[in-house]
């Protein structure tokens, strides 16, 4: 409850009488109430999900044993040796809501990655398998979809407008505990964490988050999703005050790349940057810390080649100013690979402006969920990536496909990692998104044009 002072003013004479100074008016209260958040939660509650997740868990290392037959302790250490690679299947939840009423549903990566069965709960009670569409390491986003229409979806809110101290709303599954409610204020905007690789300026709440809440939606007081629940700062696993959501802006350029292509592409300019201090801004004559100092320039990438050094400060991408060095990551990524951007550049107590033309940052961190299937390996049973031209040419092919990872029917065939994939049933496919479609529209067999060795060859899958 606010405590409102009031001031008390001496009469001095009968012309002032019951008057008061400017100093003796109370200030309007700043906060005048809390809100209450129950018609928020009934209206965007059954747009959030349950998710649980069945994933394959290899054997740990076992310890090996050489002390000879004879040692009473080498039948024991046998029996680890001999045991089965396979452990049982580890289980694991999370959360995820609703985007389109065609079922697709956004969550985290690290919820999902390595399963090999995602379960979705809806608030009715109703259960689905889900196809894992595709997921991005980088930003800790993936996208599903289940068989059902007709399903509540929420709205988007813009982050760039959220300020500290807003109130905010995260809805999910901390412990399996479904559409658990918390309520916080927006801590920090554009939060960058140690270790990571800095493409996403995180939204810091308090708000509290558990293990389970992840990939659950985090609403502004207009029942608008800003961000998705994503980590905690925590020195016991449990909620400690600090939690960090991704912006739903950067979420849903990477749900609309999944959509489209299965894969999320972004642009580099070879530049390392660290933030600008008092002392440094001092030093390069900036007037106020500000802009992303390049501390060094790959030789070989565009940032060179545009003429780019360390010790320039960018300032601004395309018009966009750069406040930190966490900006300028975001904002190139963002961009197309090839496009140019227009960098406003701080060099020698002066401004300058470089153009830089981007390319495509190499990105193992994007999977694509593979077709139609709950087992984590599609009816074809392969896990494929989209090369780069370089790799083409290094590979002398006219492909866009490879091969990284084969099981199922893929393995039965004879299929391995480093084929390229050039067709589909005598059709050509350049993307992950042809090579999905291709193959949901087959019937029970499948004939592979690949690239192997320099030689091209059909190989039949059987797909039962």
């Amino acid at each position: 409850m606010a405590c409102i002072l009031v001031g008390v003013v001496h009469q001095r004479s009968a012309a002032f009488a019951g008057t008061l100074s400017p100093a003796a008016v109370a200030p309007a209260p700043e906060v005048t109430g809390l809100p209450d958040f129950s018609s928020l939660v009934a209206r965007n509650g059954p747009s959030v999900v349950n998710i649980s997740v069945i994933e394959k868990r290899r054997a740990p290392t076992m310890p090996q044993w050489s002390g000879g037959d004879d040692n009473p302790l080498s039948q024991f250490f046998r029996q680890f040796q001999q045991a089965p690679q396979n452990m049982p299947p580890e289980r694991a939840i999370g959360s995820g809501f609703i985007v389109s009423p065609d079922g697709y549903i956004l969550t985290n990566a690290h919820v999902v990655n390595g399963a090999s069965r995602v379960t979705v709960k809806l608030t009715d009670r109703r259960e689905f398998p889900a196809k894992v569409i595709g997921l991005d390491k980088r930003s800790d986003v993936a996208l599903l979809k289940i068989a059902a229409t007709g399903l509540p979806a929420v709205r988007f809110g813009d982050p760039s407008k959220i300020k500290p101290g807003q109130w905010v709303v995260a809805i999910g599954s901390p412990f399996g505990f479904e559409n658990t409610v918390t309520a916080g204020v927006v801590s920090a905007t554009a939060r960058a964490l140690p270790g990571e690789d800095n493409y996403v300026p995180f939204i810091q709440t308090d708000a509290a988050v558990n293990p389970g809440n992840s990939g659950g939606p985090l609403f502004n007081m207009n029942g608008e999703v800003i961000g998705i629940n994503s980590q905690i700062y925590s020195r016991t696993g449990g909620f400690m005050g600090m939690s960090f959501a991704i912006p739903i802006d950067i979420a849903m350029n990477v749900k609309d790349q999944l959509m489209r292509t299965g894969t999320v592409r972004r642009s580099r300019i070879g530049v390392e940057v660290q933030d600008v201090n008092q002392s440094l801004a001092e030093s390069f004559g900036l007037g106020r810390p500000h802009g992303a100092l390049i501390s060094g320039v790959d030789p070989k990438g565009p940032g060179k080649t545009a003429g780019l050094r360390p010790g320039d400060v960018i300032t601004s991408v395309n018009g966009r100013q750069i406040q930190r060095s966490l900006d300028l990551p975001t904002i190139i990524a963002a961009l197309t690979p090839g496009s140019v951007a227009h960098l406003g550049i701080w060099r020698d107590h002066k401004g300058i402006e470089v153009d830089v033309r981007t390319v495509l940052l190499q990105d193992h961190s994007t999977e694509l969920a593979r077709s139609g299937a709950t087992d984590g390996a599609g009816k074809l049973g392969i896990a494929v990536r989209e090369l780069n031209p370089d790799e083409r040419q290094q590979m002398h092919t006219q492909g866009h496909l490879v091969i990284e990872a084969v099981s199922g029917p893929a393995l039965t065939a004879g299929l391995q990692a480093g084929d390229v994939v050039l067709g589909v049933n005598g059709r050509h496919v350049d993307t992950i998104a042809q090579l999905r479609h291709e193959v949901d529209r087959s019937g029970h067999s499948v004939a592979l044009l690949i690239q192997r060795d320099n030689a091209q060859i059909y190989v039949p899958i059987d797909l039962g």
